[in-house]
């Protein structure tokens, strides 16, 4: 009975002329966004390719140099797109997308988007994210208000219930008809999403992104059965279409646009931010009880040659076997990218506090459970953007160190001479790894208990209501 259900309900669905043209502009958005964002992805990638390789090559090909010439000359990192941001960009386009690598300075990750767009793209972007976490639902509330109230009104609920069908077996049946129309929307878009990863010869054997994919799929169909399941409840539990529609709609603009703004802003304000100049000036300031490599008079230098003429048992620079220059750099750099971490570290942890402000309110609201699942499998959330700049900021100090090293093995006088350019061809370049989905999952725990939280106490609670609704 609940199969004849479904199908009678989608086939009824399938011939409304509402259905019909409003889910033909929600697909033609998911595909438009689908295409959109894959040539966005693939020009920001390529351009993101190319730049790498050429700075690479740059320094690579530097000509005969003192290894801190170097180290001033530094380098860039770029920050590479995910597999699957071009369905969810997430924060992609407001975290930057490269940062300078150079002795003495860790600098922030700067050239977003965002940047170099207008006002506007604070409204959010057209994204398949976008569409299946605001715009499907939508559909779904227009879709099912009147699942029950429609036949309450025309008495065929009566007529049905008298053949010993009972009120959750027709839930169901609604459910299921409801579930297989969204999916006639839906479906095209993500068939396409896994066709144009699967042209790509970088992602077709890359069993991470197919595992994302298939979460990605599923954490999205969790959450449409989720409205599916809640506007068929407040259909059997209103007895005008009217009201049923009027509140759904409340709920609508409740979860997907009043309340993630109130908990953002909540969370700024219980966990305030520094601004960067102030960091800059922070991580500044407390650099300063460091060696200072560049001031020969510093007493802290002093102390580091002395203890080197003691140890080498010497009793002047000009016989150490190394280059205090070069001990003292690799010092300094390995004492302020200290105080940088740990200011970093703390700056960090403010973040963290605030985005676990929204993180827990989807144990109230089921699209912030979607968007920060959603973020986190396609790659463009915030602890995907931090691992970058952890990875950058390791080979930044590596580098800064190996040169550093080179500088103090070259003995005394090494300011009036120069390393050969084949030295700097030996250096291995930047090349980022993403994590793989189980590191991403580590931070999608709470916002998937969350989702499934939401599908079965929506279930069972509401189902249960639905059995104790009065059929007039």
């Amino acid at each position: 009975m609940i199969q004849s259900i479904a199908q009678k309900e989608f086939i009824s669905t399938l011939r409304d002329r509402r259905f019909v043209v409003l889910s033909g502009l929600l697909l033609a958005l998911l595909l438009a966004a689908t295409l959109v964002g894959r040539g966005s992805y693939r020009t920001l990638q390529h351009e993101r390719m190319v730049a790498q390789q050429t700075v690479n090559e740059q320094f690579h090909n530097q000509p005969n140099r003192h290894p801190h010439r170097v180290a001033h000359y530094g380098s860039f990192a770029f920050r590479p797109r995910a597999g699957l941001s071009f369905l969810d960009a997430g924060l992609d386009s407001f975290t930057g997308a490269s940062v300078f690598l150079e002795a003495h300075q860790q600098n922030s990750v700067n050239f977003s988007q965002a940047q170099q767009s207008g006002s506007l793209i604070r409204f959010g972007e057209l994204t398949v994210a976008f569409v299946l976490q605001v715009l499907v639902p939508l559909l779904i509330v227009f879709l099912c208000f009147s699942a029950f109230t429609e036949e309450r009104e025309t008495g065929t609920l009566k007529l049905l219930l008298s053949q010993g069908v009972s009120m959750r077996r027709v839930a169901w049946g609604k459910i299921a008809g409801y579930g297989r129309a969204v999916a006639l929307v839906v479906g095209p878009a993500l068939a396409l999403a896994a066709w144009l990863l699967f042209g790509e010869e970088e992602f077709a054997h890359n069993p991470d992104v197919w595992v994302r994919l298939a979460l990605f799929v599923a954490g999205y169909a969790v959450y449409f059965f989720l409205w599916i399941v809640g506007a068929v409840v407040v259909s059997a539990r209103q007895r005008h279409a009217r009201s049923a529609l009027v509140l759904l709609l409340g709920c609508w603009m409740l979860g997907c646009i009043i309340l993630p703004k109130a908990t953002a802003n909540l969370g700024a304000t219980l966990f305030p931010t520094i601004t960067k100049a102030q960091m800059d000036a922070d991580v500044h300031e407390a650099a300063q009880k460091g060696i200072n490599g560049h001031d020969p008079q510093d007493q802290r230098s002093a102390a580091l040659k002395a203890n080197l003429l003691k140890q080498y048992g010497v009793d002047s620079e000009e016989k150490l076997p190394v280059s205090v220059g070069g001990l003292v750099m690799a010092e300094s750099e390995a004492y302020t990218s200290k105080v940088y971490q740990q200011h970093f570290a703390d700056l960090t942890r403010t973040y963290e506090r605030q985005n676990a402000i929204s993180n827990w309110a989807g144990l109230l609201n089921p699209y912030q459970a979607i968007r920060p699942l959603s973020m986190g499998l396609a790659g463009s959330d915030f602890a995907h953007y931090v691992h970058f700049q952890q990875a950058a900021e390791s080979y930044r100090y590596q580098l800064v160190q190996r040169l550093n090293g080179l500088q103090a093995s070259m003995g005394y006088g090494d300011k009036e001479r120069k390393l050969d350019a084949a030295t700097w061809q030996a250096i291995p370049t930047f090349a980022y790894q993403a994590p793989p989905v189980g590191w991403a999952l580590g931070y999608l725990l709470l916002p998937a208990l969350a989702l499934l939280l939401w599908a079965v106490g929506l279930s069972w609670l509401g189902l249960k209501l639905i059995d104790n609704t009065p059929v007039v």
